[in-house]
């Protein structure tokens, strides 16, 4: 009877585990795809599209064209890096210790 037990336990305990990490998978039923492999709905309560709505951040363009003008600003620092590492083969990281 022990030998049935000691069996029959860690068995159990696979089984369990199988169960519980193939859970997830069976989250979804994808009974509202819109085409194949298209199956995002929004969460209950909120609206299908953002615009317009209480949701809807109204992000100022200013803010937004921040990122782009960083990325303006640090390819101009490279190029400056670039060039000065092609006239005295050094590279020298703060642009602002680079003779003109």
């Amino acid at each position: 009877m022990f030998k049935k037990i000691a069996f029959t336990l860690p068995a159990l305990a696979v089984g369990a585990f199988i169960v519980a990490a193939s859970a997830p998978a069976f989250a979804y039923d994808g009974q509202t795809c819109v085409a194949p492999g298209n199956c995002w709905e929004p969460k209950p309560g909120f609206p299908a599209k953002i615009a317009g709505t209480k949701f809807d951040p109204k992000h100022d363009p200013k803010e937004l064209a921040k990122q782009g003008d960083s990325i303006v600003a640090m390819e101009a620092r490279n190029a400056k890096r670039v060039e000065a590492f092609k006239k005295n083969g050094k590279f020298v990281y703060e642009v602002d210790k680079i003779a003109n």
